[in-house]
């Protein structure tokens, strides 16, 4: 070891020298006598050479004590400054978030979470990464993911957040196209857009559901599939085909008649929205905030009543 591995050896010689003797520094760290002039002793093994001269009457730094004496001092306060700043990561709102969120929920409802977050607590920053494949940003570094649909990666603590209420919507051009539909088995002669991602609805078949009425599998055959819900809705409202679409995402348009919902009575499988994180990591506490703050947020936004 050297005379730098043990801090609290360099504590017991400064404290010795800034007090003026072994003994005023026992008492000012709280020790023994016989305890700090162990710790003396020690550390000038450590160093190969003499730091203090003591006599009856006095005691003065070597000229190799001296040297020394200024390099423990920046060890030191860089050991203590680092301290604090890991007590300020623990105790205080501030610093760096790193999250993650799926496409359009990241470009729409978790930007939306994330500016009020950072509007209230002004002494934190945030990066926001957006991709529909999140499943080992936890294990990359990222503190904290947005993530609705089935998760996949046992390793995180999946907080839920709400669900998200889907709807079958078309355009009215195309709803004109067709007879009207009056049960689910009357959409499979309609063209139909899907979505990629088994995580969160099979672009093979849509489960339909009714009150009062049992569960239905409808097959489809997508003419177009994409990754990202916006996509899907902005094909839908070309008139390209039929859709399950996020009720958040559409709302507007069904209130402007640039949307319509193909039969209202039935419904897509609701989507559940979690708070991701990793459980064997001791969060600091502007982590810990954010998912608080995150799964109220989210709650409220998604409980909000259909237009």
């Amino acid at each position: 070891m050297t005379a730098f591995d043990d801090l609290s050896l360099l504590r017991a010689f400064v404290c010795i020298v800034e007090c003026g003797s072994i003994s005023a520094g026992a008492r000012s760290l709280k020790l023994p006598q016989p305890t700090l002039s162990r710790h003396l002793r020690l550390l000038e093994e450590r160093c190969g050479a003499a730091l203090l001269r003591r006599d009856t009457h006095q005691m003065s730094l070597t000229e190799t004590g001296q040297r020394f004496l200024a390099d423990a001092r920046i060890v030191l306060g860089h050991a203590d400054q680092a301290d604090q700043r890991l007590r300020q990561d623990q105790t205080t709102l501030s610093g760096h978030l790193r999250l993650f969120a799926t496409i359009d929920c990241g470009q729409f409802i978790v930007t939306r979470l994330v500016s009020r977050f950072l509007q209230k607590h002004p002494k934190v920053t945030a990066s926001l990464g957006i991709s529909n494949r999140p499943l080992h940003m936890i294990q990359e570094g990222c503190d904290v993911g947005i993530q609705p649909g089935r998760i996949t990666d046992e390793s995180v603590i999946a907080r839920p957040a709400g669900m998200i209420r889907l709807h079958l919507a078309a355009s009215p051009s195309l709803a004109a196209r067709f007879p009207a539909a009056e049960k689910p088995g009357d959409l499979k002669s309609w063209p139909w857009i899907g979505l990629a991602g088994s995580q969160f609805w099979s672009a093979k078949e849509i489960h339909l559901s009714a009150p009062g009425r049992a569960e239905r599998s409808l097959p489809i055959s997508p003419v177009l599939v994409c990754e990202g819900v916006t996509s899907i809705r902005e094909a839908v409202l070309s008139g390209l085909g039929v859709s399950v679409l996020p009720e958040w995402m559409i709302k507007e348009e069904l209130l402007a008649g640039k949307l319509v919902r193909i039969l209202p009575e039935w419904s897509a499988r609701d989507l559940p929205v979690h708070v991701v994180y990793a459980g064997h990591r001791l969060l600091p506490v502007r982590v810990s905030a954010f998912i608080d703050f995150a799964v109220d947020y989210l709650t409220r936004e998604l409980a909000a009543p259909e237009a």
